[in-house]
């Protein structure tokens, strides 16, 4: 167990240190409206004791000049311990969020672990430096050593719907290619980050490394702005990638920004529906519908809508639907009062815009507390409607049907999203054909998930930049080239 009076400071410089202010971040459990537990959150001032660690890791430490596999090594030590500290996180993770416990343990928790070890892996196969040939005639006593350094001080923001998840993605490769970070956890999911500190602590990463201090937005702007950060990576939606875009853009600062999505489920004809459920239902209501690319608009040819439909909200009814804490629960609450807000007033536009309800369209009954909204499935939706066009980020599908494949394919590319998407059929290699002309940057055929070796992010407003992959790495990476006389190179 983590000593929990460490949640009174803040991890900077490799050591749990007194905050500047006497705030705290307050978690409230989505299931009982109670306080699950409390973090200090970190000030305009702690931030730059931050970045100050972190810019001196970087400048006078000796991380960016290890050898990689000596960072890899740390990397996979506290790999180790989070594995050790995983199932209280998962509970932690429950508690203070609302993702089903049975999705943290199996899930969150691991996923984000598992991601450690790939990029641990990844960085020892990584061609961190490359010998080419001079091509201009003037340089042929030359040759060209082409190195990736770091890109320094990285500020890592990352959301609540799954936060060591996307830390993981942010961090791992980061760390691994010898930036340092200040980490920045959502004040809606902030409380397993006192584990993932000590893990990186015991591993025995160099002071100032790693740096976390959760924050609300005024303190989170500061250290987009900070001029001592190199880079910023941002999960979050659209409007905060628009401010982070604007700022990083002002001081010329590197960015990746994965952001909102609406993602399009293309049942073709032939589907074998009640083997394409088997992978699809749990990719609609993975952490109550609060996941980026959760596959929400369900495209279905009108040759087979009724039983199709039918199919896709039979489905939904069955998914278990309760407390969070329960084993067997696969939907939840929705993590925060304002979010459930925001979906039952998209619940209303939906009605109001002339789509049928299906399924749910409400608040449950027999949840007096908790923030809960039914399971929901729209009918007789149009793509222009609302409900089609903008992310709710909770367990509510639009059914759209279609009339050919061509249709389809334009009805799935009609959106200012392109985070993912998917094709479902019986035939996998026509399949392939139809994904191919869906504009977004992450596809399954017979398939909605990810793949830690497959970059992962979005065109249009899902975002600029991938993350996960040898790509991810890319991300946290200065190439340099040298002109060097031949043999100087041994």
């Amino acid at each position: 167990m983590i000593q929990s009076n460490l949640r009174e400071r803040l991890f900077i410089g490799g050591r749990w240190t007194e905050p500047a202010g006497d705030q705290w971040i307050v978690a409230i459990n989505p299931a009982t409206e109670e306080p699950s537990g409390r973090v200090r959150a970190g000030t305009e001032a702690d931030m730059d004791s931050a970045v100050a660690a972190a810019r001196k890791a970087f400048d006078e430490g000796p991380w960016p000049k290890m050898a990689p596999i000596e960072r890899a090594e740390i990397v996979k030590k506290a790999a180790e311990f989070l594995r050790r500290y995983s199932e209280e996180m998962a509970v932690t993770l429950t508690s203070e969020m609302g993702s089903p416990i049975t999705q943290s343990r199996l899930v969150q928790i691991p996923r984000a672990i598992d991601l450690w070890e790939y990029y641990a892996t990844l960085g020892s196969s990584y061609a961190w430096k490359q010998r080419r040939t001079a091509y201009d005639s003037l340089n042929q006593d030359f040759e060209l050593l082409i190195t990736s350094e770091p890109v320094g001080v990285v500020a890592a923001i990352v959301p609540w719907n799954g936060p060591q998840i996307v830390a993981a993605m942010k961090l791992a490769p980061a760390l691994v290619a010898g930036c340092t970070a200040v980490l920045k956890p959502s004040e809606e999911a902030s409380l397993t980050f006192t584990e993932f500190a000590e893990a990186f602590r015991k591993a025995g990463l160099p002071d100032g490394v790693l740096n976390i201090v959760p924050a609300d937005r005024v303190v989170s702007e500061y250290l987009v702005k900070h001029p001592g950060v190199d880079k910023v990576s941002l999960t979050g939606s659209t409007a905060a990638g628009r401010r982070v875009g604007e700022l990083c853009g002002y001081g010329l600062k590197r960015f990746t920004l994965e952001l909102g999505g609406k993602s399009a489920a293309i049942l073709l004809e032939d589907v074998d529906l009640p083997k394409a459920l088997m992978t699809l239902a749990p990719a609609m209501a993975f952490i109550n519908g609060q996941a980026c690319n959760a596959p929400t608009r369900l495209l279905i040819p009108r040759s087979r809508l009724r039983e199709l439909t039918d199919g896709i909200i039979d489905a939904v009814d069955k998914m278990p639907f309760g407390d969070p804490m329960n084993p067997d629960t696969f939907v939840g609450p929705l993590a925060s009062k304002r979010q459930r807000d925001r979906v039952a007033a998209y619940l209303e536009l939906g009605k109001q815009g002339g789509a049928t309800v299906a399924l749910g369209g409400g608040r449950p009954a027999g949840y007096p507390r908790g923030w809960y909204v039914e399971k929901t499935v729209f009918t007789g939706v149009d793509n222009a409607m609302r409900i089609a066009q903008e992310e709710i980020f909770g367990p509510v599908y639009c059914v759209i049907p279609y009339a050919d494949e061509a249709e389809a394919i334009s009805i799935a590319n009609d959106s200012p999203y392109g985070l993912a998407g998917s094709v479902w059929t019986s035939r996998p290699e026509h399949g392939v054909k139809v994904a191919s002309q869906i504009r977004c940057g992450a596809l399954g055929v017979n398939s909605h998930t990810l793949d830690m070796a497959a970059p992962f992010g979005g065109c249009k407003q899902s975002g600029i930049g991938r993350e996960c992959g040898p790509e991810g790495l890319d991300a946290y990476i200065e190439t340099r080239s040298m002109t060097v006389p031949k043999g100087a190179l041994t």
